[in-house]
């Protein structure tokens, strides 16, 4: 079995494009780069089918490991047989492996130990074989200075019977099937807890039970929480009779004789003392692996959406950190996202200093050209909103309700640090929150995504796993999107495909001690950036000022010639082709297609040609909350809300409706028809209409429906 096979058995992709993609990936090529400039050779394949053949050449490799590991733990025991040894090679499933090297596996002193050094391994033997007429009298051979009785003598061999019972591969392949289909999840309330005020978020599932094969995803992980947080007792079982029944199936001969109560008796205690808390573990992990699976899969799509979200663009901004007593902080950015001015005002109770803070924020958007003001949605949004809805402006400065979650994550980092070394935190928030409204994609890969606020369950979830998806999704969006040389961060360097931290910062230091750069070509002259990096690069940055159009294009530098060429059999300068739509359809594209280059990337090329550095995320709109909603005091049943969509999760979707609380539309409100998937109906920050179902204001829950009436 080599990786190949491995994945080709587990994905319904061809083999030439699984070769091709394993040899790219060997050659340290990244993801956004083969599945865009190398389409000929893996067949056209996505960046989902990539990842696929990604996921599975990790699965393999992680398997070899395990199986070179376990090799050599029997072989250094002397119990390594050609036959087992084959087993183990030719095992492609990581449980069967397992179960494998079971016997063999070192563990504490067991009760089958203590019984084998007191000599009664023979008697087990004698008892597992079936055929003595006389157990009793076989026992009394064994009866020793330690083994004083004939019931001392069958305890301890029914131990030893008992262990090779859990250790039996065919026992455990059929009960794990039995639990994997029959396996009942039940919670119970830790009693002494049930009045808790934190014990009440988990209070449907003080009394739960369900097939654990069935349960929801979201569900699971809330059981799995409260059990961590002493709220709950979780157990894993399967109907006992059934299980034991299975296990004499495979045990039992069928003839009488005198030993099989023995056998029935250490299979019994097999299921409860071994079998049951090893399998219920087992199932109830890989329960969890898929939940995480699904969690994970909630928020790396949650977070493509909010990184692609609309940004207003390359735009004057005054940006604002609400609050009441400590004031609102207020910044000036530049249109490249630079730090003008700041300082703190105070409009709201208790200074309610309203004159003074309108005339100050009236005379710096003049002063500063602002073209937009973000505010910050946490404490005093709606207030803030109001109030600088209220002021004359002498332009058109739009306003924006901006989502700041993971600001003060940002505004205490060491990013955010080295950005603003001379400034406090709260400068840092409120530039932050201005920036995401310019560009959400370069400010939000400044932060941790799990501190962003649109996954479920971020934190009981593998962490490792988790961190790999949102790191992919993160170099995806960069890399679908493009960046400028000129003006991106480090951060947003470093996931531009085969860059990283350490020659973003290269670039970025590059930048500041030579000036602008002029082409691409120039990245060549970044200390320790050498032909490999700059191809995997080159194709995903932009220099908007370079002399050559291309530059500012996802036209890769090794197909320049082809464009070239393109314009010369036309009669046209590069200047005139790009953009030139009637030109470019006069192109024929036979002309161009070679051994390397096939129709994939010839198309690609012609469609850049139509559209060169075009940003492909839309323009932000301004959104109005409802004027008279400003705390969920404010909200009832029946209202007829706008909203926006802030987070979505595999049972619903939560909604802004303008105050600090989010509500919740359950996936059966979304609309009339069933729905399995959320992300069919909504998307993150889709402007919707909601009605009011269900206000608690004590546990500040909102319910909210999406069904038109």
């Amino acid at each position: 079995m080599n990786s190949t096979n491995f994945i080709l058995t587990r994905t319904n992709l061809p083999q030439k494009s699984v070769d091709n993609t394993l040899r790219l990936l060997g050659e340290d090529a990244t993801i956004p780069f083969i599945s865009r400039y190398r389409k000929e050779m893996t067949g056209n394949l996505d960046e989902v089918q990539i990842e696929q053949i990604v996921k599975w050449k990790e699965a393999f490799e992680e398997l070899e490991k395990r199986k070179k590991s376990i090799l050599k733990a029997i072989f250094e025991q002397d119990a390594l047989t050609p036959e087992l040894e084959s087993r183990i090679n030719n095992t492609e499933d990581i449980l069967q492996l397992e179960d494998l090297y079971l016997p063999y596996k070192r563990k504490r002193k067991t009760k089958a130990d203590a019984a084998r050094e007191q000599g009664l391994e023979p008697l087990a033997k004698i008892i597992m074989a079936q055929n003595s007429p006389n157990f009793e009298t076989a026992a009394k051979r064994f009866l020793s200075k330690e083994v004083a009785t004939v019931a001392d003598a069958n305890s301890g061999a029914k131990d030893i019977v008992a262990e090779w019972i859990n250790e039996n591969e065919g026992v455990r392949s059929r009960l794990r099937k039995l639990f994997q289909q029959k396996a009942v999840i039940s919670a119970k309330v830790v009693k002494k807890k049930a009045e808790e005020e934190e014990a009440q978020k988990f209070r449907n599932y003080f009394e739960w039970e369900e097939k654990l094969k069935s349960i929801q995803s979201h569900r699971l992980l809330a059981i799995l929480r409260a059990e961590k947080e002493g709220f709950v007792r979780v157990k894993i079982e399967v109907e006992q009779e059934g299980a034991v029944r299975t296990i004499a199936g495979i045990i039992l001969k069928p003839q009488q004789n005198s030993g099989k109560y023995f056998i029935e008796e250490a299979i019994e205690d097999s299921y409860k003392r071994l079998l049951l808390p090893a399998l219920s573990n087992e199932i109830l992990s890989a329960a969890k692996e898929k939940a995480d699976t699904e969690a994970i899969k909630v928020f790396a799509d949650n977070l493509r959406q909010l990184l692609l979200a609309q940004p207003l663009g390359a735009k004057r901004i005054l940006a604002l950190d609400p609050g009441f007593k400590s004031g609102c902080k207020l910044v000036c950015l530049d249109e490249k996202g630079d730090l003008q001015h700041n300082e703190t005002i105070f409009p709201h109770p208790p200074q309610k200093e309203m004159a003074m803070a309108s005339k100050k924020v009236k005379s710096l958007v003049n002063a500063y050209n602002i073209e937009a003001i973000a505010i910050g949605n946490g404490t005093a949004s709606r207030e803030t909103e109001f109030f600088i809805k209220k002021i004359p402006f002498d332009r058109d400065v739009q306003v924006f309700v901006v989502n700041e979650a993971g600001a003060s994550v940002y505004s205490a980092s060491k990013i955010a640090r080295a950005e603003f070394p001379s400034f406090d935190v709260t400068v840092r928030g409120a530039v932050s929150i201005g920036r995401r409204l310019a560009d959400p994609l370069a400010e939000l890969v400044k932060i941790d995504p799990k501190a962003i606020g649109v996954g479920q369950y971020q934190h009981d979830v593998d962490q490792a796993k988790l961190k790999n998806e949102l790191d992919r999704v993160v170099e995806s969006c960069v890399n679908s999107i493009g960046v400028n040389m000129n003006t991106a961060s480090a951060p947003l360097l470093s996931y531009v495909s085969g860059i990283g931290p350490s020659l973003a910062e290269n670039i970025v230091n590059y930048r500041s001690e030579k000036g602008e750069f002029s082409s691409r070509k120039e990245l060549l002259k970044v200390p320790r950036l050498g032909a490999k990096a700059f191809e995997q690069a080159a194709g995903f940055l932009r220099v908007t000022t370079s002399e050559n159009p291309l530059d500012n294009s996802a036209v890769h530098p090794e197909s320049y010639s082809i464009v070239e060429k393109m314009a010369a059999d036309l009669k046209v300068g590069l200047k005139d082709l790009i953009g030139n739509k009637e030109l470019i359809s006069k192109i024929t594209l036979e002309n161009h297609i070679s051994g390397a280059v096939g129709l994939p990337t010839i198309n690609d090329i012609l469609s850049e040609l139509e559209k060169p550095g075009v940003d492909p995320r839309k323009s932000a709109k301004v959104f109005e909350f409802d004027p008279k909603v400003k705390s969920i005091k404010d909200v009832e049943i029946g209202m007829k809300l706008p909203g926006i969509v802030n987070n979505i999760t595999n049972f619903g979707c939560f909604v802004d409706i303008g105050i600090k609380e989010s509500g919740l539309v359950h996936i059966s409100k979304l609309k009339n028809d069933f729905v399995s998937d959320v992300n069919s109906v909504v998307k993150l920050h889709q402007h919707v209409q909601v009605t009011v179902l269900e206000v608690d204001e004590a546990r500040k829950r909102i319910q909210l429906s999406m069904i038109e009436e």
